[in-house]
């Protein structure tokens, strides 16, 4: 197993370094803001103890956590005043004790974006008829299958095959392709999750509707787009969290979370050349499972002012939750206070839980 271990951190490496010089930064970052508004709540930290149907996302080790037999959950956050849409879609099931699977789609998207390339006609009028309306979306596809290996002392694995379509309106579309892979597990009261993205690198194909824009792009002196292959290098993260037990009624979970990002230099606590790290952190107070108060933080970035000082800022968030039976909704809302350089966002998400295991037993 070792040698298997020492294989893929080869591998790892292996795409960072042969790939870093030839790939974007943020790349496929849509895939990175996060889903579940518990985890919004807690600050995105969510990689060693997530054990929902969200782990298809987080964490797949974490499908094997899941205390029901099936689960589904949906999620719907919108950004920048309603301009943007940003929804999730998750299904999972227990296959047995030691393996799960899981299935789940995300949309990012801004709708109803106007064409104005033909708002004057031929004679030089404006005609608001001829203004069209497109989308730029962004859609994620994730299989997710969990296994626990008994022989390694318990250790939850997992992994992800992910099928990536990208859509400017007519002029734009890109297909791609990735696989992560995860693993959590518990040390004494302390438990511990690791999560790969893009573990080979992930590969966008851009095809380009060069007779679209042609005409534009020369009146303007831009230089028509060709199709390219763009390369998502591998990011890891770390998390460790522990949960408090402060009497029968209430309960205390704090996590944290460490993102090692290799794309370059980015703007984050810790940022080189070679890699940067992005800490974030959450705390969530629980009262007999069934009412949850949530905070977290993250984000911190460094932003310049008009008179060229410098001060840092972060994301703060918070949210609250209620578990009903089979049914849990939660809420989040990040940016409390205005600390951060982004704008606050409302996050909604449901899950629901079918065949129990609990209920059964």
């Amino acid at each position: 197993m070792k040698s298997i271990s020492f294989f893929f951190s080869l591998i790892f490496f292996a795409q960072i370094l042969n790939a870093q010089d030839q790939t974007p930064k943020y790349s496929n970052e849509y895939l990175n803001i996060g889903v579940d508004a518990r985890a919004f709540g807690l600050g995105l930290s969510m990689t060693s103890h997530v054990d929902d149907v969200s782990s298809t996302y987080w964490n797949p080790a974490g499908l094997l956590e899941m205390k029901p037999d099936h689960q589904l959950e949906m999620m719907h956050a919108a950004y920048f005043a309603g301009i943007a849409n940003y929804d999730f879609l998750a299904y999972a099931r227990k296959l047995d004790e030691n393996s799960a699977i899981g299935i789940s789609t995300l949309r990012f998207a801004v709708d109803d974006i106007a064409d104005t390339r033909f708002l004057f006609d031929a004679t030089g009028a404006i005609n608001y008829n001829n203004i069209q309306f497109f989308s730029a979306s962004d859609y994620a596809f994730f299989i997710s299958y969990a296994r626990n290996i008994p022989v390694l002392g318990g250790l939850k694995t997992g992994g992800n095959v992910k099928i990536l379509h990208r859509r400017v309106g007519n002029f734009a579309t890109s297909w791609g392709f990735g696989v992560d892979m995860s693993a959590q597990k518990t040390f004494g009261k302390w438990m511990v999750g690791l999560m790969a993205k893009d573990v080979f690198g992930t590969f966008n194909a851009w095809k380009h509707n060069s007779d679209e824009v042609s005409q534009v792009y020369g009146q303007t002196g831009n230089a028509v787009p060709e199709n390219t292959l763009e390369i998502t290098l591998p990011r890891l993260i770390a998390g460790v969290s522990r949960k408090f037990n402060i009497s029968e009624a209430f309960s205390v979970l704090t996590s944290a979370d460490l993102v090692w990002t290799f794309d370059g230099k980015r703007n984050t606590v810790v940022r080189t050349d070679f890699g940067s790290l992005d800490p974030m952190a959450g705390i969530e107070i629980g009262f007999k499972n069934v009412a949850f108060l949530r905070a977290g933080i993250n984000q911190f970035q460094q932003i310049e002012d008009f008179d060229e000082s410098t001060s840092w800022t972060f994301q703060p968030s918070a949210g609250i939750g209620v578990r009903f039976s089979e049914v849990a909704i939660d809420y989040a809302l990040t940016d409390i206070g205005d600390q951060s350089a982004g704008l606050y966002s409302n996050v909604f998400s449901i899950k629901v839980d079918f065949n129990s295991s609990k209920d059964e037993e």
